[in-house]
């Protein structure tokens, strides 16, 4: 016969496969990751050169947790946070900030949001939905205005397939 201890040996010995390797197996991911954020920050920069700017980007996960926050060459070291502020605003109102701005203009009741701290409303901070799912979002600044910036950013992440709207 097994003793006790043995048998519970046993069972954790068998179970623990289970319990580290499971999880992940079944877990579908809706959010974006390190691969996806560099190749964000690639097409950012590829749109930015058509316009001949250097632009500071910011991609954030579907949390709201930043992947990836780049500064461009030659670009004033406000817009890096200013980029990641754009795109935590989009990812935070699940709307691009230049539809943000239209609103908070039409709606007295809105104009109150830039007193929020942590959100920006200046163009080029953009969500990033994938098949109905918001996965994060993007924020750009830095590209000489921001009709530049949301333009980058709209480009960059229609260029991967994401859209800005669920």
């Amino acid at each position: 016969m097994l003793t006790k201890k043995l048998f519970q040996i046993i069972l954790f010995v068998s179970i623990f496969p289970l319990i580290i390797f499971g999880q992940n197996s079944t877990t579908k991911s809706t959010s974006l990751n390190q691969s996806g954020a560099l190749e964000l920050a690639k097409q950012v920069n590829l749109e930015a050169i058509k316009l001949e700017k250097n632009v500071s980007i910011a991609v954030l996960d579907a949390s709201g947790t930043v992947i990836l926050l780049l500064k461009g060459d030659n670009v004033g070291p406000h817009n890096t946070e200013a980029s990641r502020r754009k795109a935590f605003t989009a990812l935070s109102t699940k709307t691009a900030t230049l539809e943000l701005i239209k609103k908070a203009d039409a709606n007295p009741d809105s104009k109150n949001l830039n007193t929020i701290p942590e959100l920006l409303l200046l163009r080029g901070g953009v969500p990033i939905w994938k098949n109905g799912e918001l996965v994060g979002s993007l924020g750009v600044s830095g590209g000489g205005g921001g009709e530049n910036d949301h333009l980058i950013a709209l480009t960059a992440i229609q260029n991967l397939n994401f859209t800005i709207n669920k």
